[in-house]
């Protein structure tokens, strides 16, 4: 049962990743030559670039996305904040899987966030992101020491 609920979880991590490719494709032609990389805190464009960059998201994405199925493939050679031993290993191994699925896909509504932010600034500079950057923060902030906290509750 874990794997068929790893493989859909894997498919939706890869269909967010082939949004991604499609929501950049499908606004390109539309970008002028000039186009924000990067914003403040307050939402507001500090770093202009070609609009080259809008790519460099969805490569991300796809890199990490071929990262986290090899580390998910070979756990074992991950770096565990715990020691592993016969007794833990099943269920650090499980956690493990079972976290890297879930940051994957954090990380992934954080890229079309930024990616969707960029391409509607673009057009116009009074845009909101959709998620605010201080909700992003705050779930990064709260995701590293929840893991912390349960993988040590199974050492």
């Amino acid at each position: 049962m874990e794997n068929v609920l790893f493989t859909v979880f894997d498919v939706f991590n890869f269909g967010l990743v082939v949004f991604l490719w499609w929501i950049t494709f499908k606004n390109y032609n539309d970008l002028p030559q000039r186009i924000p990389v990067h914003f403040d805190l307050d939402g507001k464009a500090d770093r202009f670039g070609n609009k080259a960059y809008s790519f460099l998201m969805p490569v991300l994405g796809i890199l990490m996305f071929a990262m986290f199925v090899y580390i998910t493939g070979h756990p074992e050679g991950a770096n565990f904040p715990v020691e592993i031993t016969a007794q833990n290993e099943k269920a650090q191994y499980l956690i493990m899987k079972i976290v890297l699925r879930v940051l994957f896909a954090l990380i992934m509504i954080l890229f079309l966030n930024n990616q969707d932010y960029m391409f509607r600034y673009t057009l116009d500079e009074n845009a909101k992101p959709r998620i605010s950057m201080a909700t992003v923060i705050i779930c990064a902030i709260g995701f590293v020491p929840a893991i912390f906290l349960i993988t040590h509750l199974f050492k």
